[in-house]
């Protein structure tokens, strides 16, 4: 089976701009995205959260864009590899505008909550989201079946009580 978009012919910032047309759709009250080095971004706040998605895009310089589809060296001046590159961008952008939409659809039909769908990249203390925060410790909480007692790095280091900052955190954002 192939990648979603694979062949596609729409470009990046149409699928940027189409994303940011279904998050007005459903009630976003900001939006922004960017690029930087190999990844691109969207950032909104919908429903009083703030959700960031990192795109991670393939290197310019990736040995497979050197390549034919069969496995040959490429003998052109490299225009063949710049445009297997911008293949593999826009298919990247088109699959992030799927997720994007399935996620919000699913909320309006009540399949699921906003915060079920978009947990992992909401963006908490630091402007860092909750899978940055929690991946790295998910290993021990699976093979232990505890929750750590500093959930958020940085906090409660002073009286040594994270929930006493946790808390307060939360009560300030209220």
């Amino acid at each position: 089976m192939g990648r979603y978009a694979e062949e596609t012919d729409v470009p990046a910032e149409r699928s940027r701009a189409e994303i940011e047309r279904v998050l007005q759709r459903y009630g976003a009250a900001r939006f922004c995205s960017g690029w930087q080095e190999n990844k691109g971004f969207v950032a909104f706040e919908c429903r009083g959260r703030n959700v960031r998605f990192v795109l991670p895009v393939p290197d310019k310089n990736d040995k497979r864009f050197q390549r034919t589809p069969t496995g040959r060296a490429r003998r052109d001046n490299g225009d063949a590899a710049l445009r297997a590159w911008e293949q593999a961008c826009r298919s990247r952008w088109r699959a992030l505008l799927l997720v994007i939409k399935a996620k919000l659809e699913a909320v309006e039909c009540g399949i699921t909550t906003f915060e079920e769908e978009f947990l992992a990249h909401t963006l908490i203390v630091g402007n860092r989201t909750v899978a940055e925060i929690l991946l790295p410790q998910m290993d021990t909480i699976c093979r232990t079946g505890r929750m750590p007692k500093l959930l958020l790095p940085g906090l409660g280091r002073e009286n040594g009580d994270a929930a006493i900052e946790v808390e307060a955190i939360a009560a300030r954002e209220r």
